[in-house]
């Protein structure tokens, strides 16, 4: 089993940063993809970006250019480097790892993003 813990959601103006943190009960870097997705009121839950074990990276189209995921392995945590934020971007943020078999995933309780115009 794995838990994934995400902090570092909140309030914020439109323009604004935010990085969200996702803490690994154990490390799981070399196996899972690690990923953070978002759902919004009525909307289905949605990719933002993720990072392969081995290192590459992917985003979704709304988010290219400014938001960045990241890894630091010795601390088990995934982060997310918000910025330029948007009303659109007001969501519920979720840790995923998904193991490349598809033999387990993992999710996260979320964390509550709100950007204000």
């Amino acid at each position: 089993q794995v838990q994934l813990a995400e902090s570092g959601g909140g309030l914020v103006q439109s323009g604004g940063s935010l990085r969200l943190s996702c803490a690994a009960s154990r490390s799981i870097f070399s196996i899972y993809r690690m990923g953070w997705y978002r759902q919004a009121p009525g909307k289905q839950r949605e990719l933002v970006a993720d990072i392969t074990s081995g290192g590459r990276l992917n985003y979704a189209d709304p988010v290219k250019g400014r938001f960045t995921i990241s890894r630091e392995n010795t601390k088990n945590t995934v982060y997310l480097q918000m910025n330029s934020l948007k009303p659109e971007d007001t969501a519920v943020y979720y840790c995923n790892a998904d193991h490349p078999l598809g033999s387990s995933m993992y999710w996260g309780q979320g964390t509550q993003v709100i950007v204000s115009s």
